[in-house]
């Protein structure tokens, strides 16, 4: 896979996202929920219904399949999942760069 110039690709099961990274994601977004993929497998047993954020933030530090991927940080804009609207704002977004 080619990874344009200036872009790092990351493999997060190997090289889980620190307490640090999280932190620095989650500036460019409004919560932690934003980033957090409520499709995981492991979420559908999780009763999440009197969660706050920081309960997804636990959970995002706790297993690499709870964060949305792909996750793309430029310097005015971030875009987190792959839903197909998502992904094309990403392209979009890359061929402006």
């Amino acid at each position: 896979m080619s990874v344009p110039d200036g872009l790092v690709l990351r493999e997060i099961k190997t090289s889980p996202v620190t307490p640090t990274e999280l932190e620095n994601i989650k500036d460019h977004f409004a919560s932690y929920e934003e980033l957090f993929n409520k499709r995981a497998v492991k979420f559908r047993s999780i009763d999440s219904s009197s969660f706050k954020d920081v309960d997804y933030k636990k959970l995002l530090l706790s297993d690499y399949t709870f964060l949305k991927r792909p996750v793309l940080l430029m310097e005015d804009k971030a875009f987190a999942g792959n839903s197909k609207a998502t992904v094309l704002q990403m392209m979009l977004a890359l061929k402006q760069k």
